[in-house]
Parts: C-alpha cells; sequence; structure tokens
C-alpha cells in the first residue's frame, strides 16, 4: 500500500505557524517510505495557516524523493495560467515529484476573498483545469473561455514528468465523481467518508469512461491516522486534538452537507480510519486494499497534537511499509 502523510500548515492562537515541524515530518516520511507528503489549503484563518505553493517548494527543497502532493488546491480561486506555470515549476525544482490534487472549495469567504463566487466555481474548475492540462502538454494554447483567454502562450518550462504530473481531484457527488474521470487521473475521498459508501462510489468512480488526457483511474483514500503500541496509547494521543479540529469545521463547513459528521464520536470516528495499535492499522490498512484503494493519506497530526506524538506514529506506520 502506497501511504500518503497529509501535513499540518495550521497555526495556533498563541504562535505564528511553523513549517519547521512539517519539514521534519516530511523528512522522516520519505526515510520510512511512505510514497507522498500532502498538503491542504486554507484562507482566512487567523491563527496562521501556511500558503500551499510556497510550502511545497519549501517541502521540495527539504527532501529528495518523496513526493509532493496536493489534496486539495481551491481550484477555481486560482488565474489557471500563473496556477499552471507555478506547479510546473515546482515539478521542475523538485525533480519531477508533483501530484496536483483540486477540490471545488467550500467556504464563501474565500470565494469572496478571491472575487469569485461559488455560483461559478464548477465552470472556473473545469475551464481552469483544462487550460492548465494543455499549458502542461502543448507547444502553444490559444484559448477564448468564459473567465480566461490567452493567445499563442506556452510554458517554458514545463514540468518535469512526461506526459504531465498526476492530477487528483477531490469530492463526494455523481458530478465530482464523473469530472475526475473526465479530466483528471486520481479521485481523493473526504476524511470523513464513511466506509459503507465507499464501495458504491469507487465502484461509480471506475465506471465513468476516461477522457482523452486521463493517465487512468487511481483511488486515493484519506484517513485519520495514528498507530501506536496499544488502542488507548493512540486514544490519548489524537483524541483531543482531532475533536478540537473537527469543532473547528463544524463552523467552517456550515454550508456543507456532511457539517453533521464533524460532530460525530469517537467510535464514529475509528470506524472510518486508521487507528490503534499496529495490529489495528495493519487490518485496516488490508480493509482499504480489499475495498480498492490505491494508496492511502493519513491525516496523523491534528493541530495541538505535539511534535514527539506525531513523529511516533510516522515510524510505526513505515514499519508496515
Amino acid at each position: 500500500m502506497r501511504l500518503g502523510l497529509y501535513l499540518n500548515l495550521y497555526g495556533t492562537p498563541d504562535e505564528r505557524p511553523r513549517l519547521a515541524d512539517a519539514v521534519e515530518q516530511a523528512k522522516l516520511a520519505e526515510q520510512a517510505g511512505f510514497e507522498w507528503v500532502v498538503l491542504g489549503e486554507r484562507h482566512l484563518h487567523r491563527p496562521g495557516y501556511h500558503e500551499i505553493l510556497t510550502s511545497m517548494t519549501w517541502l521540495a527543497a527539504h527532501t529528495s524523493r518523496i513526493g509532493i502532493a496536493t489534496a486539495g488546491i481551491v481550484a477555481p480561486l486560482y488565474d489557471p495560467v500563473l496556477l499552471a506555470e507555478t506547479l510546473a515549476h515546482i515539478d521542475v525544482l523538485s525533480g519531477g515529484r508533483l501530484t496536483a490534487g483540486f477540490v471545488l472549495g467550500y467556504r464563501p469567504e474565500e470565494f469572496a476573498l478571491y472575487g469569485a463566487t461559488q455560483a461559478e466555481r464548477v465552470a472556473r474548475f473545469e475551464e481552469g483545469l483544462e487550460i492548465l492540462t494543455r499549458l502542461w502538454t502543448s507547444d502553444e494554447v490559444t484559448y477564448d473561455g468564459k473567465f480566461t483567454s490567452i493567445a499563442e502562450a506556452y510554458l517554458s518550462p514545463r514540468p518535469l514528468q512526461s506526459p504531465r504530473p498526476r492530477l487528483w481531484n477531490g469530492g463526494r457527488v455523481s458530478a465530482v465523481l464523473e469530472r475526475t474521470a473526465r479530466m483528471c487521473d486520481g479521485w481523493t475521498s473526504s476524511f470523513n467518508e464513511l466506509d459503507a459508501d465507499l464501495p458504491s462510489k469507487i465502484s461509480e468512480y471506475l465506471s465513468y469512461p476516461l477522457g482523452p488526457s486521463s493517465l487512468g483511474h487511481e483511488v486515493i483514500l484519506c484517513r485519520e491516522g495514528y498507530c501506536a503500541d496499544t488502542s488507548q496509547a493512540a486514544r490519548a494521543a489524537l483524541e483531543q486534538p482531532l475533536r478540537d479540529l473537527y469543532d473547528a469545521y463544524t463552523g467552517w463547513k456550515r454550508t456543507s452537507t456532511d457539517a453533521s459528521r464533524y460532530t460525530q464520536g469517537w467510535d464514529d470516528i475509528t470506524a472510518r480510519s486508521i487507528i490503534g495499535s499496529k495490529s489495528q492499522c495493519a487490518d485496516r490498512l488490508a480493509h482499504y486494499t480489499e475495498l480498492g484503494a490505491d494508496g492511502i493519506v493519513l491525516r496523523i497530526q491534528p493541530p495541538g497534537m505535539t511534535q514527539s506524538d506525531a513523529l511516533r506514529s510516522i515510524e510505526a506506520f513505515g514499519e508496515m511499509l
């Protein structure tokens, strides 16, 4: 099983965010055999949140082999030409280690900050990814769209990977699954996707035809994860930091249909996660392999968890690889 480590880029109310901890985790994950370090994106977070693109560059500079992935960039917020150029250069600087994962976004205040609306997000997403993909793979691009028009445009340098870096897309509704097959190369689940819902969603995603530029179907499951000597030790390290994060999500996701999942109890969380002793986590990894996962992204460190606890869990998961 290929594992990804979802890095904590949050700050806390009493200090500025520090990327040094994320670098230390990324180096350990690389040594332990993880496939990717994975970054998310957030804006208008008052305590602090590291900007995703510059953080990717910083992590690439401090590692040598591990993949640098996102899950995901809120694509409708970006100028697609600038995003294509920046991500292409990250792929070049990292030696071809980029996987670019995208999402539609859901926070009204983030759309307002960037001068977009939620009503436009699907159209902006599809137009933006088409421009990005064409710029990555074509010598020259002319495009006249609803939001962006370019004439005889090209990137130099283009991404190092050939024909291009892989694209992921996250979401849970049928339209997202179809769009992922048509425009991207891998589907990333939500961290709170119920295990009972995964077989039907994976099957549906795999049933949709691939688009002309797709590199294939890939199923990447995002899961809460913590591995310790015992299930009790795992709970002691993870429960309160994760509960604090979920409490924050109930506010951020007030307009989202899955907001109620962040008020669930510990047993509900563990039922859709990889949390416990080494043997329990190994069984859970095998379970997701049987469901059809090609990779699993683990969120090990919610805000508030100590660095030492996070490092111990990364090492424990690495012993399974």
